[in-house]
């Protein structure tokens, strides 16, 4: 199987992109924006990691075999994380006696 060659420029451009999100999440951090610092942090983060997969792992170049299983790993993750959450949003339901 025949490797595909990635040219350098590429991988400095990705990542002046990956320190440029890593300056706009700190710089986003020292304002003030109520519940959207969250969004606005997680969400450039997600797009850290998408450029980290895609590139820096190979992933865009990769067979339809690979895409499979790096979709079952997010849907995976999404599984745990909705299951881990629905289990601490319920929690103040519980009310403990007897102690």
């Amino acid at each position: 199987m025949a490797q595909h060659m990635v040219p350098r420029q590429v991988y400095y451009r990705v990542c002046a992109a990956l320190l440029t999100l890593t300056l706009i999440t700190a710089g986003v951090a020292f304002v003030d924006l109520g519940q959207l610092n969250t969004l606005i942090a997680l969400t450039i983060a997600v797009g850290k990691a998408l450029l980290v997969l895609l590139f820096f792992m190979q992933v865009r170049y990769s067979s339809r075999l690979i895409w499979v299983c790096v979709a079952a790993g997010c849907f995976w993750l999404a599984l745990l994380l909705t299951l881990v959450m629905s289990d601490y949003l319920t929690r103040s339901w519980q009310v403990v006696t007897g102690w």
